[in-house]
């Protein structure tokens, strides 16, 4: 059986997608998924054994610049690509229209939410089958259900399971015990204060663990040469691939992260990981699976310093932080 998927962002929605081919694969021996994602997330579907082709795509870039992509070929060689396998089944998993417009362009029937369960209604328009999936679970176990509908088994009533195959990951560079910080969100709003970060790692570093601190862009980096700055024990990472950072996590003894898509790797990882949320609900998209613990800002109360931005993580401060990180670690170190 061969299967395409349709799941082309963002990092933390191609992570939770995973455990659905798990499910599949074990119903299935042999079967060989092809997955179509965007260029920037393309090394993650690669990690599952069950992943034969991968087809990029740069929508963003592409609904930016359409005339761009056409004359450069990369639109045609991306419907050429699509159309190139006739399918067993096609599974939109993403129910937005932009992908599921995609799924047109490939051969096979066509599987996706209705729009009762689809995010945007009208993306149910494009399948040939339209399969209810109830809302208010988290979106592994949303995903689990979709792809169960589609190609006709009953689905475990277990944990799904990421089984990212770390043979196909690059070595990593690190040994030891090392934490790392996962710091850098996109939202302004999702950022854990600078401040905290500061004093979390001073008080960290003086212990003798060492801490890494990957960044993305210039803003990040330069957050992670200010962290390093308060002790001898925190460096700051080269910039790296995802395979290279999803290996280094693999080898961490725990994670501290923002809601950011490092975390949602980290927790396929099943690294320990202790999730920072502040105007996030973790319920439906946070951290699924093994080791994970979630911090919640306004499960806590203010006390001292009012004037920490962003003000929705005030309450969460570092010493919460860091007894649920000498726990965690306690815990690791005894099991």
């Amino acid at each position: 059986m061969r299967v395409l998927i349709i799941k082309t962002s963002s990092l933390g929605d191609v992570i939770h997608t995973l455990p659905a081919l798990t499910d599949a694969a074990r119903h299935f021996p042999g079967i060989q998924f092809d997955w179509v994602v965007e260029k920037g997330f393309s090394q993650v579907p690669g990690w599952h054994a069950n992943v034969d082709k991968i087809i990029p795509v740069s929508l963003r870039r592409w609904r930016k610049q359409p005339l761009k992509a056409r004359k450069s070929g990369e639109w045609a060689e991306f419907k050429n690509d699509i159309g190139a396998t006739d399918y067993d089944a096609v599974i939109d998993a993403q129910g937005l229209l932009k992908s599921a417009v995609l799924c047109r362009y490939a051969k096979g029937p066509r599987f996706g939410l209705d729009k009762n369960s689809a995010r945007e209604p009208l993306a149910s328009r494009f399948y040939h089958h339209k399969i209810s999936v109830p809302k208010g679970q988290h979106a592994v176990e949303r995903t689990r259900q979709l792809f169960a509908a589609s190609l006709g088994y009953q689905l475990p009533e277990s944990l799904g399971e990421y089984q990212i195959d770390r043979g196909r990951l690059p070595q990593n560079p690190h040994s030891g015990d090392y934490l790392l910080f996962c710091h850098g969100t996109t939202w302004a709003t999702k950022h854990w204060p600078d401040p905290y970060w500061l004093e979390l790692a001073k008080q960290l570093s003086a212990t003798g663990l060492k801490i890494l601190l990957p960044w993305g862009n210039d803003v990040e980096r330069q957050r992670a040469e200010q962290i390093a700055a308060v002790g001898s024990h925190v460096e700051v990472l080269p910039r790296s691939s995802l395979s290279e950072l999803a290996s280094i996590i693999a080898g961490a003894r725990a994670v501290v992260s923002v809601d950011t898509g490092l975390a949602h790797l980290t927790a396929a990882m099943a690294v320990p990981n202790i999730t920072l949320y502040g105007p996030t609900d973790p319920k439906l998209v946070g951290t699924y699976g093994a080791h994970q613990t979630r911090l919640i800002a306004k499960n806590y109360t203010l006390q001292g310093d009012n004037s920490i931005e962003p003000k929705v993580f005030a309450a969460l401060t570092p010493t919460i932080v860091l007894e649920q990180l000498k726990t965690m670690l306690s815990e690791e170190k005894a099991g």
